[in-house]
């Protein structure tokens, strides 16, 4: 299942300029978010973006948001809580 932030995340990603197939860290991918949101003007500016490429380039946008969207699931995968940070 996608959720609306792993979703916005991932169209934020493919805007960016990152390379597809890299393998960002955590950082440099978070930080690739936020410049490709501030620079679009919005998420909804990224998924409109994302739109129009899988209009104009849909041979090349489909892998660019299959790899965006396992970059984020990896990156931003829940992880399980620890017993130390369970608060009673």
């Amino acid at each position: 299942m996608t959720t609306m932030l792993t979703a916005a995340r991932a169209e934020a990603l493919f805007t960016s300029t990152l390379a597809t197939g890299s393998h960002p860290s955590h950082g440099t991918a978070d930080e690739a978010i936020r410049l490709a949101v501030r620079l679009r003007g919005g998420v909804r500016a990224c998924a409109a973006e994302v739109a129009a490429e899988f209009g104009d380039h849909p041979d090349l946008a489909v892998p660019r948001m299959r790899w965006a969207l396992a970059t984020i699931q990896e990156l931003y995968a829940r992880r399980p809580r620890r017993s130390w940070e369970l608060v009673a």
